[in-house]
């Protein structure tokens, strides 16, 4: 007998439908799986007959072949457990073939019959809308994250036995689980902490309000990771779209744990990391650190200790706000639109241009700029000097909070929004060419000043792009319809390196 469910593989990032096919046939006891599967999936024979066994059923003593179908797409993990044991019931006449056909079926399976936590339930759930079916069983654990897609009916079950009570209508499907509520924003570190560094906590605000991406650089102790650490508090709320991208890259990496995620993400990786764990890869090809900060901030503290290729493999995600991972004559697009924060030190010991305590010889120098190559430099829209606080600003009180900061960088995104309607852009950072032709009118002073920065070989033309977008940020935050002069020159003045032998990125 012939018994077909449906389930679904995460193909990177995306879903693909799987058809589950289970042939039951007289012959010497076997179970075997083709299709593909890795060695989880092939190791699933033994999960889902102690699963069949500990929950009551009756596990057929023949030949069964199950296929893993389309053939040529790689399954992998233990996801498709909970539909090949429905699949060996329904062929066996232990469960109506015919009411399986309007569900999908995602899970592991214990020995003792357990549905057990699996990542990447949003996805699947998104999958099996697409694919126009009505109904989709997942473990009870990820009902509410598969509850975030409208249109369709999640059913979350404890066990194996609870779900084929629910196929053939024995019991009604359990309520999804009560949501806990959105959590408040109080945890997270606040501007008021800042004492001083008015240049940077301006370049933080601009960088929120307009998406850029921002360099801190300084001597070591001036504040630069503190002040990184705080642009999460000032970021606008993700929209339902952004969070609901955010929450299934999340779920697909198994690092989110259930509902919908509120904060955007704040990734800060270890500068040991390869150029796979940064910008995705492997086998099979998984999301990186770019793709997890998606529409969120991706910082890189000591950025001059990172290695040169994993630093030069984020200059395609930067300027497409996405990469392509190709393994094995497959192409996976993992989306990669974060706003990149970095701090380094002027050299190696961290003094140069501060005082006389730099010792560094001119060959160290020399490596130490080598590791910051120039083209992802000129892919900096804000490069700040982190300077030592004076003494009488350490006792002052603070410039700004992080609420009133927020305020405004949520009133100058939404200025943005009602501009680039209808664009694929949703923030001045993320501006192309046409978009900034169209949207960026500049006063005449502001058009001389910008075109003797150029002229003089201070910006090169992607930088001279980046600096319009910067300047249309500011004038947006300081509520101009035109870019001023004021504005340019604020855009200008923070693309600046001081201490350094270049005055401007380009």
């Amino acid at each position: 007998m012939l018994a077909r469910v449906a389930t679904f593989a995460i193909d990177g990032v995306d879903p693909r439908q799987v058809w589950v096919e289970v042939d039951i046939r007289s012959g010497l006891p076997a179970f075997t799986i083709v299709g593909l599967g890795d060695a989880s999936v092939r190791e699933s024979r033994d999960r889902i007959r102690s699963a069949i066994l500990n929950s009551g059923f009756e596990f057929p003593l023949t030949r069964i072949t199950a296929n893993l179908a389309p053939a040529f797409l790689r399954k992998v993990g233990p996801g498709f457990d909970a539909a090949l044991a429905l699949g060996v019931l329904a062929a066996s006449g232990q469960l109506p073939a015919a009411a399986l056909t309007s569900y999908a079926v995602f899970g592991e399976l214990s020995l003792g019959g357990e549905l057990r936590d699996s990542p990447g339930a949003l996805a699947v759930a998104e999958g099996a809308r697409g694919a126009g079916l009505a109904r989709l069983i997942v473990p009870r654990e990820r009902a509410r994250e598969a509850g975030l897609v409208q249109e369709l009916t999640i059913v979350g079950v404890p066990t194996l036995r609870a779900a084929a009570e629910v196929v053939i209508g024995a019991q009604p499907p359990p309520p999804l689980p009560a949501s806990p509520g959105s959590f408040p924003r109080g945890a997270e570190p606040d501007l008021c902490d800042v004492r001083g560094h008015a240049a940077p906590v301006l370049a933080l605000e601009i960088a929120a309000a307009g998406g850029h991406n921002l360099l801190l650089e300084g001597a070591p102790g001036t504040g630069k990771t503190m002040l990184a650490r705080r642009l999460p508090s000032i970021l606008p709320a993700m929209t339902r779209d952004e969070a609901l991208e955010v929450t299934r890259l999340h779920s697909v990496a198994g690092i989110h744990g259930d509902g919908l995620v509120q904060a955007r993400p704040f990734r800060a990786p270890h500068h040991t990391i390869s150029s796979a764990g940064l910008v995705g890869g492997g086998s099979p090809p998984r999301p990186g650190e770019a793709t997890l900060a998606n529409h969120g901030v991706l910082f890189l503290d000591e950025l001059s200790e990172f290695q040169r290729p994993s630093l030069d493999a984020l200059r395609q995600p930067l300027e497409d706000g996405c990469v392509t991972i190709v393994r094995g004559q497959r192409a996976l697009v993992f989306p990669t639109r974060f706003m990149l924060v970095a701090a380094t030190n002027p050299c190696p010991c961290g003094f140069a241009g501060v005082d006389d305590r730099c010792r560094c010889g001119e060959a160290e120098l020399r490596r130490h700029r080598r590791r910051l190559s120039g083209p992802l430099l000129d892919r900096m829209d804000l490069l700040v000097d982190v300077q030592r606080p004076a003494e009488h600003e350490l006792r002052a009180p603070p410039a700004t909070s992080s609420a009133q900061a927020r305020a405004r960088v949520a009133a100058a995104r939404a200025r943005q929004r009602d501009r680039l309607a209808g664009s694929p852009a949703r923030a001045n950072g993320e501006m192309d060419v046409r978009l900034v032709q169209r949207h960026v009118q500049l006063e005449h002073a502001a058009e001389r000043t910008l075109a003797h920065a150029y002229a003089t070989g201070a910006l090169s033309a992607r930088g001279r792009h980046r600096v319009l977008r910067v300047a249309r940020t500011i004038a947006d935050l300081r509520r101009h319809e035109r870019v001023t002069q004021e504005d340019m020159l604020t855009a200008l003045g923070l693309r600046q390196r001081v201490g350094r032998e270049a005055a401007l990125a380009a």
